[in-house]
């Protein structure tokens, strides 16, 4: 008979991934779970799709490098920009310039009369 529902050390071994990461997924609600009293339990189709949708595709370096050789020929792009750009597309996320942290922001200083900041 096919069981309904997984134990966390189940979870454990089909994933490859130590009972206590589970546990934290579990707790920060990353991971789709069940939970009866003080009980955590899975459905093998729940995780399955959770790990499909973590999936990421490989990077074609070479391609990548073109793609980089290309862009710093352009004129008027900065290697800078260049260089954090492709990190950013590697990492799949954006560039911010506050680095990502939310809730920061550079301040701007003011003028006094004089002339100074």
């Amino acid at each position: 008979m096919d069981k309904g529902f997984l134990t966390v050390n189940e979870v454990s071994e089909y994933l490859s991934v130590k009972p206590s990461t589970l546990y934290l997924m579990v707790e920060s609600g990353e991971l789709p779970h069940y939970r009866i009293g003080r009980l955590i339990r899975f459905k093998k189709d729940d995780v399955n799709q959770w790990m499909e949708a973590h999936r990421r595709e490989g990077i074609n370096v070479d391609k990548k490098a073109r793609d980089i050789l290309k862009a710093i020929n352009r004129p008027g792009m900065d290697i800078d920009r260049i260089v954090e750009k492709s990190i950013a597309e590697v990492k799949g996320l954006k560039y911010t310039p506050n680095h990502g942290r939310p809730g920061q922001s550079r301040s701007l200083r003011k003028e006094v009369s004089d002339g100074a900041l």
